[in-house]
């Protein structure tokens, strides 16, 4: 209590986070560890609260690549179902004396070739319904390739931010007290310029019998870099003025907290400004620590080498 007495006495809280002040409609964390707000919209059709071009830019690779070949699959069944419902007598080329199964499968992969507008000849439509099927499906198909010809070079060409994080932020000793670090680094070739961070304490206290969330901006040692080469240390001192003076490490496991972290960056590769977040709850602080160096030099002195893979290693120390 008189832990949240002191916040609330010489603390000014933020109030446009975004997030909300009600406690108690909020779930276990306000950003996931990739950034993304942990909220669902409700009220609406699935339709109509799903933007299909975000999401199939958004969707990983392999889950991207196998939607579009389930699509193939699935639209050349349907058409070959369609053909086989109207006669195999009307696709000129396939024997009537073949079995069912053969039929359809000829029948399958003539979908495919007129699908994709490669037509080889070897069966051909006859009859006005059958002929008007198959130029539907290559009006499909033209359709087809060109969304998804703009859906690669929409996940292709679409800025993104290269940076992994920590998966820990620490208490450390700092300067002949503590501070709260976390760090960063960029994982491609790619040239970073004007990179700016905020951060943002969000805390659930209950203030008048009522649960609240209170956020406070945290202050940074450096808060912006002219470019990011290597990895960054982000350090945010517990003086005073720190919403996390006389925190102890008790408070770090039993209470309800939340480092809310915001990138922005210049990539001079797309000329545009990039941005991501993300977040540190409190079980993912780690009291009494500090980060292992993650760089050596060459064998020839000639670059500097940064381990990615130490980019989250630390060491236990006594505060």
């Amino acid at each position: 209590m008189a832990l949240f007495q002191r916040l609330n006495s010489k603390l000014t809280p933020i109030i446009n986070t975004g997030f909300g002040t009600n406690a108690t409609v909020n779930g276990k964390r306000f950003l996931d560890k990739e950034g993304s707000a942990r909220v669902k919209r409700l009220g609406l059709t699935f339709f109509e609260r799903n933007s299909w071009y975000h999401t199939l830019l958004d969707l990983p690779t392999w889950k991207f690549l196998l939607l579009l070949l389930l699509f193939y699959i699935g639209i050349n069944f349907v058409f070959a179902c369609l053909y086989f419902a109207i006669g195999i007598e009307h696709l000129n080329g396939i024997a009537t004396t073949q079995s069912q199964w053969e039929q359809f499968g000829q029948a399958y992969f003539f979908s495919a070739q007129t699908f994709t507008t490669v037509g080889y000849g070897h069966i051909s439509p006859v009859g006005f319904l059958t002929s008007s099927l198959s130029a539907a499906e290559a009006l499909t198909g033209l359709l087809s390739f060109a969304i998804a010809t703009g859906l690669f070079f929409g996940r292709f060409s679409k800025p993104r931010v290269y940076l992994r994080f920590s998966e820990n932020a620490i208490i450390a000793p700092y300067h002949g007290g503590t501070a709260l670090m976390f760090r960063m680094a960029p994982y491609k070739n790619t040239n970073y310029l004007d990179t700016e961070v905020n951060a943002t304490f969000g805390l659930s206290i209950e203030e008048n019998g009522v649960l609240t969330n209170k956020f406070y901006t945290l202050d940074l040692e450096i808060s912006k870099v002219n470019t990011l080469m290597l990895s960054w240390t982000i350090v945010h001192p517990i003086t005073e003025k720190s919403p996390f003076y006389q925190f102890t490490a008790q408070d770090f496991e039993t209470l309800q907290g939340e480092i809310l972290v915001f990138i922005k960056t210049f990539d001079d590769m797309y000329s545009t400004t990039v941005a991501t977040r993300t977040s540190y709850i409190f079980p993912e602080v780690v009291y009494g620590a500090k980060f292992r160096s993650m760089f050596e030099s060459s064998t020839k002195h000639s670059h500097t080498l940064i381990h990615l893979d130490q980019l989250n290693d630390f060491e236990k120390v006594t505060l």
